[in-house]
């Protein structure tokens, strides 16, 4: 898929290249797109193309789970819309939210407040915000976005523990490709993006950073938004099609991949998690889940010395369940725990009455995932599926569960 999407870019430069040689400029050839209609023609088109996504090998073929995938089509487009069309200008950035509580992609974290602006390498911005108390707040420059075929390496991160704040709780950050003194956050030339995660041990009591980026300028420059262009607006209509293509089929395939381990959580590999957006401080265990009306999997595990650590349930495309209305994730703060300090999760369609029962929302499968933030130690989760009437008869008996029987 990314390979696919890197030749398409590949071909759109070339031909850039072959109407440079005859005179054309991208300027007078973003200008013949609009006027003719073709840059939304194209939109159009790669948003069709884009339902192939809900047909890849291995996708869920029911009503239900295609529904959601339509669904989760439009959110896409609303994302890159938002990112690319609205706030795409480098020249004037804006702290905004493209995923939250109805905007989800590759198991979006129910813990975590994202943000993220458009920057360029070219510039130097300046971040200012007072700390407050959400319990994780880390910023992260990549290269790249989803809509570019290349992944989205990071080109720098500065994490809250690492900088200088003051009494007052406020703090700057100077974000460049520079060195800087004092809570520098580094970008390279190709960066494109600024991420901002903000992420709460519990939402109900901790109140998130308060955020400003503005670029800097010298005395004698402008600090002025660029003007809408057919060039921005072309580019735009691409990037927001090419986003949803290929984020769509990305962890579409992923999702696929999942199946081969399903009902397990084996760790994630670290450089492909980098490669496509991950947190470098967070070790993932992805993985797919799938339980008959009879079944619970049951996730045992004791945490280690962490800055924090969450499960959470997805659907099949890797959004996350909803969480503003169900409790489909547990994490260091909700959880409760054993005696001897291990947590025993329970993913179940119905509430077996213990402890950390996940809610599948009326899903039988989808995707997963266990993530350890600033962990000292990885440990391996371990998985078992059991019949709930083992789970009932340990309630009743006020017994520990019984594994016996399980097929895990």
């Amino acid at each position: 898929m990314k390979t696919a999407i890197a030749l398409l870019n590949r071909f759109r430069k070339l031909t850039l290249w072959w109407r440079g040689l005859r005179g054309q400029t991208a300027d007078s050839i973003a200008e013949q797109r609009i006027l003719s209609g073709q840059s939304w023609e194209e939109f159009c088109d790669t948003l069709k193309a884009a339902g192939a996504s809900l047909s890849f090998p291995g996708t869920p073929q029911d009503a239900f789970n295609q529904a959601e995938g339509y669904r989760y089509l439009t959110r896409l487009t609303r994302a890159g819309l938002m990112a690319f069309m609205e706030h795409s200008d480098p020249k004037a950035p804006t702290l905004h939210r493209v995923v939250h509580e109805t905007v989800k992609m590759g198991a979006d974290n129910p813990d975590n407040y994202y943000q993220t602006a458009s920057i360029c390498g070219e510039y130097d911005y300046r971040i200012t915000g007072t700390r407050n108390t959400v319990k994780y707040l880390g910023f992260g420059t990549q290269i790249g976005h989803y809509g570019q075929g290349g992944g989205m390496p990071p080109s720098g991160y500065l994490e809250a523990s690492e900088l200088q704040i003051e009494d007052d709780g406020t703090f700057e950050i100077i974000v460049s490709a520079k060195p800087q003194p004092k809570n520098w956050l580094p970008m390279v030339p190709e960066s494109g993006n600024l991420i901002v995660r903000q992420t709460f041990l519990d939402r109900e009591s901790e109140t998130p950073a308060d955020l400003h980026i503005e670029r800097i300028t010298t005395p004698n420059e402008p600090n002025e938004p660029s003007r809408v262009t057919p060039g921005r607006v072309d580019a735009g209509l691409k990037s927001t099609s090419t986003l949803v293509a290929g984020a769509s089929l990305l962890f579409a395939k992923w999702a696929r991949d999942f199946q081969q381990h399903s009902n397990q959580l084996p760790m994630f590999d670290q450089n492909v998690s980098n490669a496509a957006g991950g947190d470098p401080n967070i070790v993932y265990y992805h993985s797919h889940w799938a339980l008959a009306p009879d079944e619970a999997l049951v996730i045992e595990v004791t945490p280690p010395t962490c800055e924090h650590w969450n499960f959470q349930l997805n659907n099949y495309w890797m959004e996350s369940l909803d969480y503003a209305h169900y409790r489909i994730h547990t994490n260091k703060h909700l959880a409760h725990y054993e005696p001897d300090s291990r947590v025993r999760i329970i993913v179940a369609h119905n509430d077996p009455g213990l402890p950390n029962w996940i809610n599948t929302t009326g899903h039988s499968s989808g995707t997963m995932c266990f993530r350890w933030i600033r962990a000292e130690q990885h440990p391996q989760p371990d998985t078992r599926v059991v019949k709930l009437s083992q789970l009932q008869a340990a309630i009743k008996q006020k017994q520990p569960v019984s594994f016996e029987n399980d097929h895990g």
